[in-house]
C-alpha cells in the first residue's frame, strides 16, 4: 500500500515522483535547460492552438450549411485517430497530447456532425 510506502508531507511525495522520475529514466521536470523549458511550454501552446486551424472548417460547414467537398467519412477517421492519440496521452500522462486531442476531436466530431445534418 502507498500509504505505509510514504510519509503524510507533501516532501515524501516529490521525493516518491523524483524516484520514479529517475527509475523510470525520465527528464527531470521542469528542464534544467532554459531551452527546453521553453520548448515545453512552446508545445503546450501549440496543443491548444493547433485543433483552432479546424474553425474555418467548421464555419463553412455550420455557419454557411456548405457541406460540399467535405467528407464525412475522413473526418470521422480523424475523430477515431483523435480518439487513439488521446488514450496514448492518457496512459502516457502527456498533457499536451491530452489537450490537443479532446479539441481536435470535439472539433470533428462538430464537423462530422454538421456534414450528416447539412447534407
Amino acid at each position: 500500500m502507498l500509504s505505509s510506502f510514504m510519509p503524510n508531507n507533501s516532501k515524501g511525495l516529490h521525493h516518491y515522483h523524483l524516484r520514479k522520475r529517475i527509475h523510470q529514466k525520465h527528464e527531470p521536470f521542469p528542464h534544467p535547460q532554459k531551452l527546453k523549458r521553453s520548448y515545453d511550454k512552446f508545445i503546450s501552446f501549440v496543443a491548444f492552438v493547433a485543433p483552432l486551424s479546424n474553425i474555418p472548417q467548421l464555419n463553412k460547414v455550420w455557419i454557411e450549411k456548405d457541406v460540399m467537398g467535405v467528407s464525412a467519412i475522413s473526418w470521422s477517421l480523424f475523430s477515431i485517430i483523435s480518439l487513439i492519440w488521446l488514450g496514448y496521452g492518457i496512459l502516457h500522462k502527456e498533457k499536451p497530447i491530452i489537450i490537443s486531442n479532446i479539441l481536435w476531436f470535439f472539433i470533428q466530431l462538430s464537423i462530422v456532425i454538421g456534414v450528416t445534418i447539412h447534407s
